[in-house]
């Protein structure tokens, strides 16, 4: 009896290929999703490193124009940092210009500004996580359900043929077992990735409010 992956495809039935090919699609999208979010997450701190310390600069020597500049510069278009910024120091530049003279309300119009930008930067930052997670908690039930299929099959094919003993269904259990390898190895995968960038975006999360927070108290000071 040959067990190389080539017979034990051509001898799967039609549900267990199915089943290859949806754990497989499965797979490309989720480390479609992973490259993705490994680029954005990488450019957002690096982006945000620097960001950090030029706007600071800028802020301290009140250039406030060129500061809104920074934030919506195009070498900062992946900083996290830089789109929460940009919505108060606009939003600030907006009450200012507009005569605004109560300092409390400019200031509360800023941080509900930056509250919006983070609330839209946290969906953009966890776009695709949503699917590794689904991902990771369906993809061994997937393989077990080809693998149900297959031993059905191989219980079947051993009536039919009325013969016995464990040599008689053993490539057929082989054959539903391949799905149930391929399901975990899909949940895996997508699980340690899922957990992974969860915890990138959660230090994503207190990096927004700290800066905001910051920012606020360095624009009340300097009112």
């Amino acid at each position: 009896m040959q067990f190389d992956m080539a017979h034990l495809w051509s001898s799967m039935g039609w549900v267990a290929k199915g089943v290859v090919f949806t754990l497989l699609i499965m797979s490309i999208w989720s480390i479609s999703i992973i490259f993705d979010r490994w680029k954005l997450y990488n450019n957002a701190k690096a982006q945000s490193r620097k960001y950090a310390a030029d706007v600071a600069r800028l802020l301290k020597a009140g250039k406030l124009k060129e500061a809104v500049d920074l934030s919506g510069s195009a070498g900062m278009k992946s900083s996290h940092l830089a789109k929460v910024s940009l919505a108060g120091l606009q939003e600030w530049q907006f009450q200012g210009a507009t005569g605004e003279t109560d300092k409390d309300a400019a200031l509360d119009a800023a941080k509900r500004a930056m509250q919006r930008a983070t609330a839209v930067n946290l969906a953009d930052l966890k776009k695709g996580l949503s699917f590794l997670a689904t991902t990771g908690a369906t993809a061994p039930f997937v393989g077990l359900f080809g693998t149900t299929f297959g031993i059905i099959n191989a219980f079947s094919g051993m009536a039919m043929t009325g013969s016995g003993g464990i040599a008689a269904i053993s490539a057929g259990i082989a054959e539903a077992l391949i799905t149930t390898a391929l399901g975990l190895v899909v949940a895996i995968v997508a699980v340690w990735a899922y957990n992974y960038f969860a915890g990138q975006v959660d230090g994503f999360t207190v990096e927004m409010d700290n800066s905001g927070s910051e920012l606020l108290d360095f624009v009340k000071k300097s009112a």
